[in-house]
């Protein structure tokens, strides 16, 4: 077992995984095999000429906190520029404090824009949702003090309130951001929060990145991180792809750790087996890539 690194299950909210109980399930599962997290993905209709069968995310991860008691649990990632941001800090309080300061909040703009953003009549500028993206950022955080805050922004604003119960972590529920790598601006916003979810090619294969890519990452992220003087603060890199049951964990995921990984994130390629239980729930049982 590699010093530090975790392992988490990655699922999308639609499919199979749209059904509560299903999810549920998965939940249960992956506790009891002993992985560390599972996140789900957050869309409201993904592509939607596929007219898949979706989830609100939501709704899956209290069913998954009523199942379990120590996995961590998230969102991997919620367009938080679509959402409203006293609306989403209540949903993130409220579930850190169900599985007693379990969550974590991943981010990002979320994909594609025209049919996640424009299809509900909102813009898909990623200049424009970016802004929104870090403004509600800021203002999640606000909140998620407890104290009287205002704040007025180009995009979001806030005035005078006070949010209260907290969440159960302080100061805050842990925020990932993701981003393809090795696009930067999106890598920049990660290095002020609290850890990075990047994308490498070969995401659509669930092909993990090379030790290599890693490391330039965790090298620019450490750099970004001195200049916000947040060096010293814990800070986590998720690395995802297909790992195989029965092989070495320290093959695969050792060079990765080395390299600057601290989670390791089990996901199901982009085929006919994205949308199926059985598949994961098999590779799950069979418990994490450790050495």
């Amino acid at each position: 077992m590699m010093p530090g690194m975790r392992y988490s299950i990655y699922v999308p909210n639609f499919g199979e995984f749209a059904e509560p109980e299903t999810f549920a399930e998965v939940a249960r599962r992956a506790e009891a095999a002993g992985w560390d997290g599972l996140f789900v993905w957050d869309h409201l209709v993904e592509q939607k000429h596929l007219r898949r069968r979706i989830a609100d995310p939501w709704i899956l991860l209290t069913a998954a906190a009523l199942a379990t008691s120590q996995i961590r649990l998230g969102t991997m990632i919620t367009p938080v520029a679509r959402r409203r941001p006293g609306k989403l800090a209540r949903e993130v309080t409220t579930l850190d404090r169900l599985t007693g300061g379990r969550m974590i909040l991943g981010v990002g703009l979320g994909a594609p824009l025209e049919d996640e953003y424009a299809s509900f009549g909102d813009t898909a500028d990623p200049r424009v949702l970016a802004e929104r993206l870090d403004e509600s950022l800021h203002a999640l955080d606000l909140l998620w003090s407890g104290e009287p805050v205002s704040y007025r922004g180009n995009q979001v604003s806030l005035d005078d309130v006070a949010f209260q119960p907290t969440p159960v972590q302080r100061p805050r529920v842990p925020i990932w951001v993701g981003g393809q790598w090795p696009n930067k601006p999106p890598m920049r916003r990660a290095a002020r929060w609290d850890g990075a979810i990047p994308g490498f090619d070969g995401m659509v294969a669930a092909r993990p990145p090379a030790a290599d890519e890693v490391r330039d990452l965790a090298g620019f992220l450490r750099d970004r991180r001195a200049e916000n003087g947040r060096a010293d603060q814990p800070f986590d890199i998720v690395i995802g792809g297909a790992s195989q049951a029965g092989a070495p964990g320290r093959d695969l995921v050792a060079p990765l750790a080395d390299a600057g990984a601290t989670w390791w994130n089990e996901c199901m390629p982009w085929d006919d087996t994205l949308e199926r239980a059985e598949p994961m729930l098999r590779r799950i049982d069979q418990g994490p890539p450790r050495a």
